[in-house]
């Protein structure tokens, strides 16, 4: 804790970062006479170093290209590996979890160790990695390099710790699970075909046990030949030559009869009894043509042969197999059941399925209950226990990719009504026809933290769609979908302006903003458009009412030094109304005389009343215009005040303020003109038709180098959110150009320089940011008024004060009047955030509006009021007088200023090799913070309103353009960003929730009895039950087949063990809970061994009985009566 004063008698505006001088003013430099002055700043700052802690917290949304699946039957948890080394684990809503390999290889294969609480995976760098799943966040614990064969198939038997791993040499190696060392016994290709063979049988692509006899190895290998290796006679007990490529292998429960599935579409059946030629071949998808030969079918990638009790009949489900000739047709499962055959067909390619069964014992029948298939963009589960096949209806949140994703917000501690409020609406909209049993991946456990409070995220979609989530205790639920598009006609392609407009994707969201207190919503598009929603709880038919602003640079609008002294922007300081040469568009369809033939908006509203369900409806769309045949440019800065009820936008030509009550616009500025004689950059004349198309790369923060200068027709600046083929080239961060040298390739590398030097004179000035608040337009006043905070590209901060009717009947119908102001201020790059504390440090809420539904039925006893709620700077601070704090945040700097002196009190650089991408003032442990994510994917925090460095954390080192526009801050110290097309990752920099990560997060493991095997009878358990009497250790162990070769593989010890064990202490599952864990397994299995001695002995005394009664009744008899 620290305290902070700062006399503010005496200081004038040339202090370091003070106001620079303005014209019209009107005052002398220095604290103004007729305000009231505080004398000190005293500030109680309670955020230390040690408040602050980065860490991710959770993953949400579909892992991004995925390549292996997994199932526990006993745990019921399910693992999905990913090209980029991921591996997410699921069980019941709440339980999830993100893993990550190191090296970022690609996940080839995933096995569990069946209710052991471990997951073994096998990735493309030939590497095996043995995850310890029984803490909250899983760690490796063992890993094993092979460097001279690659790893091609794993196969881990049920209750084994010895795993089978074939390569592509067509070897086959045993790996001991426990130790995680190679075993001496190896299996070599030419070992396992005949000596006659004169080809390679290719990579080794099916392993598995028989379940008729452990000892018997199944193996498959890609070019055709299966071999069925016995372990311990170490010889082939039969050799099967296919002429079709193997795909995959499965075994029927006896142990008798096996399916694979081949290239050429067919699936073949083999018996035992007779393996020199199949049994069964069928093709189920190619049909007889004509000629009587069969179509040409795809590849059967994958087979599965699963048996039921309740059936004679087989299921036999397979990925593949369709006709080459159906063009078009989309990826397809089939589940054959009998005769009859069903095709499921996919929106996205099967990577890969699996059977969930009742049981894990491959010699049991397997009674398979549900299928999950993995697609390339989606997880689906069929439930296989109804006749007609329905999906599972899923509780992840898996399609938040179901349109790329544009843009984020987030929102935390939000009004706890929201949240019932939204999904009340949401659900008359789901999906029906789900399976009406419960979700089958149910495993691990997961309860409700203490530390949680209700969080929104929402996301912006290239087709013009808005998700709102629920997001709270780390889970994330789609609430409501809304659709901006139904708002628009539907564009004709090939028809009109629009067509040329943008070729796909004309609703895109760019931006948003939310005012969860009064409930109003807008949406800034990727055509130029704003669309305000206000939300109800009755449907109602309502007229859209359109806007039409005219926001272009033109040839008025560049000042010259001569123009500044002769035709100033503003009148007199007092005069709070816009010049009268300002042509204000204040109705919709208004057109200019010179640009009546290209005035249209890139996109038509609908022009006629529609029926709007409940939940957000449109209230006003506001549309830019097209100018002399160039597209309007894009919206790069919106800010909404429900209590003033104004909307402000601003672009690269300049600011735009509707009253959104009237519905009318206020004011429409070039930016030039908003200096009036107050321009800090005195610029030259230029050519505004040479200069309209080459400067518009200059003017859009963070979207500024994704147009082409060739082509007079705006881009979409999302691109490389959309692209769902991730580009791994890397930015270089750490270039800083001034704006004459910018690559436009470098979309990071705009940083503007405060140096009037350095001002390209082609570049028009773009407003970067905008806030709505009670603030000082000048330094004279002495009570604060509505204002409106302006920043540009250029480093510059603008005051506008407003004049807003108090009366409600005044205020729809008198005009809000717009005053001049002289404060300009100066931070180095482009602005990118205001904030506003009062003298105490604690920060001020913007004004808002209760919200009132105006579509509810009217009370003649409560007439409908505007009710506004208003936090006034001076309300707490009576003792140190008027006026308040501003935090103003750049791309370089930031800076905090008080008002209404517009002195600068604290002033940090924030970096000088890169540049500020984002930054919030945030709430963390009851005290206020200035939280920066940096384009070299640094995250920072600094103290407010001393600025002083409190976590500098380098996160990122390599960031992409799709976390730069997606990452966002929110109170209670986290984050959010997406990681891939797919996935939203979040992060906390907040010590407090570090430390109580743990709780907040589900277990994966919990302690299961593992289900018995069915009674196989005393007779045959007792004399020829040799399947249950193999032995794996004396086989693989090193005492009989030796040590392997130390070049064949390196083993890896991992961090898992020392760090999860520590994880584990400081969560819920201690060193206690894990003794007591250990315990009941203990106790588990000297229950076990009780009972099987109890069963011994009541068969040893069955038997003695029985020799008995035998002696008793031939004890008298001779020996030939025998």
């Amino acid at each position: 804790m620290k305290k902070f004063r700062k006399v503010l008698d005496g200081l004038t505006t040339s202090s370091p970062g003070g106001t620079i001088g303005s014209p019209s003013c009107g005052s002398a430099a220095g604290t103004p006479t007729s305000a009231p002055t505080p004398r000190e700043i005293d500030v109680q700052e309670t955020l230390a170093s040690e408040n602050f802690q980065l860490c991710k917290t959770v993953r949400h949304g579909f892992p991004y290209q995925p390549t292996a699946l997994a199932f526990d039957p006993v745990q019921k948890i399910l693992a999905i590996g990913s090209r980029s080394g991921g591996v997410r684990i699921l069980g019941r809503p709440g339980v999830d979890c993100f893993c990550q390999h190191e090296s970022g290889a690609a996940v080839l294969q995933l096995q569990f160790l069946i209710n052991e609480g471990a997951l073994v995976t096998a990735c493309a760098d030939d590497t095996l990695h043995l995850w310890n799943l029984r803490q909250r966040r899983p760690a490796v614990l063992h890993s094993l390099k092979f460097n001279r064969e690659r790893i091609t198939f794993c196969h881990l038997p049920f209750q084994s710790k010895w795993l089978y791993v074939g390569t592509e040499r067509g070897n086959t190696h045993i790996v001991n699970i426990e130790s995680f060392i190679l075993s001496g016994y190896v299996i070599m290709w030419n070992k396992a075909i005949e000596l006659s063979t004169k080809t390679h049988p290719g990579p080794v692509v099916h392993l598995s046990d028989s379940p008729k006899d452990e000892g018997k190895l199944l193996i498959g290998f890609e070019g055709g030949t299966i071999v069925q290796w016995d372990l311990r006679a170490k010889k082939a007990d039969f050799r099967i030559y296919y002429d079709e490529a193997i795909h995959s292998a499965s075994w029927h429960h006896e142990g008798k009869q096996f399916m694979c599935s081949h290239s050429d579409g067919s699936l073949t059946l083999w018996n035992l009894r007779n393996t020199t030629k199949p049994f069964q071949i069928t093709f189920p998808h190619g049909k007889i043509q004509k000629d009587g030969r069969k179509e040409s079918c795809k590849p059967i990638l994958k087979v599965e042969y699963k048996t039921s009790r309740n059936s004679s009949e087989p299921f036999v489900i397979f990925s593949g197999g369709l006709s080459y000739d159906k063009a078009g047709r989309r990826p397809a499962l089939t589940i054959m059941h009998g005769k009859a055959m069903t095709v499921l067909e996919m929106d996205y390619p099967i990577v890969e399925f699996m059977a969930l069964c009742e049981t894990p014992y491959n010699n049991e029948v397997q009674e398979p209950y549900a299928v999950v298939v993995l697609l390339e963009k989606d997880l689906i589960v069929v439930d296989l226990t109804q006749s007609t096949f329905p999906v599972f209806e899923n509780p992840y949140s898996m399609d938040i990719h179901e349109s790329p994703v544009t843009c984020t917000a987030y929102f935390a501690d939000c009004p706890p009504d929201i949240i019932p409020i939204l999904y009340s609406i949401g659900a008359k909209h789901k999906k029906t026809g789900y399976s009406h049993k419960e979700w089958p991946i149910a495993g691990g456990t997961w309860t409700l933290g203490s530390h949680t409070y209700p969080e929104i995220i929402i996301t912006g979609h290239a087709d013009g769609s808005i998700k709102f989530w629920d997001a709270s205790a780390f889970t994330l639920q789609m609430l409501y979908k809304l659709k901006t598009s139904k708002v628009f006609e539907k564009p004709k392609p090939g028809e009109g302006r629009a067509a040329d407009l943008v070729e796909e994707d004309p609703f895109a969201v760019q931006m948003v903003s939310w005012c969860p207190q009064s409930r109003i919503f807008c949406v800034v598009g990727i055509s130029a458009h704003i669309i305000l929603y206000r939300f109800s709880k009755y449907d109602a038919n309502t007229q859209i009412v359109a806007l039409e602003v005219r926001l272009q640079c033109d040839a008025e609008d560049v000042i010259t030094p001569s123009e500044n002294e002769n035709n100033p922007c503003f009148s007199e300081p007092g005069s709070h109304s816009p010049q009268p040469h300002h042509q204000y568009p204040v109705s919709p369809g208004s057109r200019t005389p010179e640009g009546a033939k290209d005035s249209v908006p890139c996109l038509k509203v609908k022009d006629r009343v529609v029926r709007v369900p409940p939940g957000y409806q449109s209230d006003l769309v506001i549309q830019l215009l097209w100018v002399d045949g160039e597209p309007p440019q894009q919206i790069t800065s919106l800010d909404i005040n429900s209590a003033y009820g104004l909307l402000a936008f601003g672009n690269c030509n300049g600011l735009a303020v509707v009253d959104y009550l009237q519905k009318t616009v206020i004011l429409c500025m070039s930016t030039l003109d908003l200096y009036g004689a107050t321009d800090p950059y005195q610029r030259l004349t230029r050519s505004p038709r040479r200069n309209r198309q080459s400067t518009s790369e200059h003017c859009m923060r963070g979207l500024s180098n994704l147009y082409s200068d060739s082509k007079k027709r705006i881009r979409t600046s999302y691109q490389s959110l959309t692209e769902l083929t991730d580009n791994q080239q890397s930015i270089d961060m750490e270039r800083s150009k001034s704006p004459t040298s910018e690559s436009r390739e470098n979309s990071f590398s705009r940083s503007r320089s405060s140096s009037v030097s350095s001002i390209d004179r082609d570049t028009k000035e773009a407003i970067t940011t905008l806030q709505f608040g009670e603030s000082y337009g000048r330094k004279s006043d002495a009570l604060p008024t509505p204002c409106l905070w302006v920043g540009t590209s250029l480093g510059v901060v603008l005051l506008i004060p407003l004049s807003i009717p108090i009366d409600q009947e005044e205020r729809m119908e008198e005009p809000v009047a717009i005053g001049p102001s002289g404060a300009v201020q100066m931070l180095k790059g482009s602005v990118l955030r205001f904030a506003f504390l009062d003298c105490m440090g604690v920060l001020i809420q913007s004004p808002y509006e209760v919200w009132r539904d105006l579509n509810a039925p009217e009370d003649p006893d409560r007439p409908r009021r505007r009710k506004l709620v208003h936090f006034s700077p001076s309300s707490s601070q009576d003792a140190y007088g008027e006026g308040h704090l501003a935090v103003v945040c750049s791309e370089r700097q930031a800076k905090v200023f008080i008002m209404p002196l517009q002195t600068c009190l604290f002033v940090h650089n924030i970096t000088e090799s890169s540049f500020v991408l984002r930054a919030d003032v945030v709430s963390v442990c009851n005290s206020v913070c200035l939280a920066c994510f940096c384009a070299n994917g640094h995250v920072m925090t600094l103290s407010l309103p001393s600025l002083r460095p409190l976590m500098d954390v380098n996160y990122l080192p390599l960031t992409d353009m799709r976390i730069a526009r997606t990452f966002c801050f929110t109170n209670g110290g986290q984050a959010l960003y997406l990681s891939s097309p797919t996935e939203i990752q979040r992060i906390t920099y907040s010590q407090e929730m570090c430390d109580n990560l743990q709780e907040m997060l589900g277990e994966l493991f919990t302690p299961i009895e593992t289900p018995e095997a069915q009674n196989r009878g005393f007779l045959k358990g007792f004399f020829g039950g040799n399947a249950h009497t193999f032995d794996r250790e004396e086989l693989f162990g090193e005492a009989a087949a030796g040590k392997a070769s130390r070049s064949l593989a390196q083993h890896i010890p991992g961090q898992g063990g020392v760090e999860g064990m520590k994880v584990a202490a400081g969560g819920a599952v201690g060193e206690l809970a894990r003794a007591r864990i250990a315990l009941d397994e203990r106790g588990q299995r000297l229950g076990e061994l009780e009972e099987r001695t109890a069963l011994m002995m009541t068969s040893a005394e069955t038997f003695s009985k029985h020799a008995h009664e035998l002696m008793l009744k031939c004890k008298d008899k001779k020996w030939y009566q025998f």
